[in-house]
């Protein structure tokens, strides 16, 4: 298993097809950490997450209808010989509705823990943007280093001292912030 787990991470190792190795690896590395956070959730946050999953099925659906479909037809008094038990449901409303309280919390401790895992993604995605801008910026004044020592003249001239400038997150943040006040 670990021999083949180097191999499929192996930036000389043929990538599945359409992939390239550094793809491959990327897509990798991210599985191998979702697999590793499901191991790490709490039992309470496994229950909750195998709650609403099964909460958001179609099982769940039909269960439903045929439990609470029975109990009405059955209160209703359209089965022979089955004497009504909650005759104006009102036992049913009061299920259900603590069934939907019950529901909705586990939705929402699955929802939480789904924006944890999302703000970190988004602070992986920032933080590799920041690095790509910072090293595009760096390239920038590197070519344009490469053509003016070779006298080379670019449509681009007039644009490279404002693409070499690094960009700061937090003026782009505070800019952001600013506009959203308005």
């Amino acid at each position: 298993m670990a021999d083949e787990r180097q191999l499929r991470s192996s930036p000389t190792t043929a990538p599945p097809e359409g992939l390239t190795p550094a793809l491959a690896r990327n897509i990798e590395a991210i599985m191998q950490r979702r697999r590793e956070n499901k191991r790490a959730a709490s039992g309470q946050e496994r229950a909750a997450a195998a709650i609403s999953r099964f909460a958001g099925s179609m099982l769940f659906v039909y269960l439903h209808l045929g439990l609470y479909g029975g109990w009405i037809i059955a209160n209703l008094e359209w089965i022979p010989g089955i004497r009504p038990w909650d005759p104006s449901l009102v036992i049913l409303a009061m299920e259900a509705s603590v069934e939907a309280i019950f529901l909705s919390t586990f939705v929402l401790i699955n929802q939480n823990r789904m924006a944890a895992e999302d703000d970190i993604r988004a602070d992986l995605d920032l933080q590799v943007s920041l690095l790509n801008e910072h090293e595009t910026t760096r390239l920038i004044s590197m070519v344009e280093a490469i053509a003016r020592k070779l006298d080379v003249a670019t449509e681009a001239d007039g644009e490279v001292d404002e693409l070499k400038k690094d960009v700061a997150p937090e003026a782009v943040l505070d800019r952001i912030e600013a506009e959203g006040r308005d």
